[in-house]
């Protein structure tokens, strides 16, 4: 049975087996590959999927516990890349190489750098409006919103309960949001 051999093969790749290592690497390929094909990847990027989840079981293999089942762990690796993969894919830009259809959509190119302009203004509007909000809330705002830090980490930095941040986020973004709109509404947006 495949989850048997994987197991017994990455347990003695622990043990610092290098044949067993190698035997685990290929046989773990066509599972990986199956994985990312399951979560939506196609193409070369299935390969590039294979590649990262391998970099990664390398880097994790001593986190595997070998009392555990091999096949859940190594599933849940190749998904995590496969995601990953779409994500990056979802990012780039698409290229156009028809010529017709670059001629016909010409005015995209100004309506891109008009938005990039509008978008340009709006991060500077709400930067502002941020800067006028009292210490506590725009520190909560900082913290957990543009730096992305959990209650309990910024807690720990600001010193203030996470009861306490809770608040002055939500005081934060309900006066964000009356600034903003009343921004907009007066046109200076």
């Amino acid at each position: 049975m495949l989850e048997d051999a994987l197991s017994a093969a990455m347990t003695a790749a622990q043990a610092g087996d290098a044949a067993a290592y190698r035997t685990l690497l290929r046989d773990c390929m066509p599972v990986i590959a199956s994985a990312a094909r399951g979560k939506g990847v196609r193409g070369e990027a299935v390969d590039d999927v294979v590649q990262e989840t391998l970099i990664t079981l390398h880097r994790a293999r001593a986190s595997y516990d070998p009392a555990r089942p091999f096949l859940p762990w190594l599933r849940a690796i190749a998904q995590r890349r496969a995601i990953d993969a779409l994500r990056r894919d979802n990012r780039r830009p698409k290229e156009v190489d028809d010529a017709v259809a670059y001629e016909a959509h010409a005015d995209d190119s100004i309506r891109e750098a008009t938005h990039g302009l509008e978008a340009r203004e709006s991060e500077t509007r709400l930067a502002q409006a941020v800067a006028a909000l009292p210490a506590g809330q725009r520190q909560a705002v900082e913290e957990l919103g543009y730096r992305e830090r959990s209650l309990a980490e910024t807690a720990a930095l600001t010193g203030r309960s996470a009861g306490a941040l809770k608040v002055n986020l939500h005081r934060a973004l309900k006066a964000l949001r009356g600034s903003l709109t009343d921004a907009r509404r007066d046109g200076d947006v």
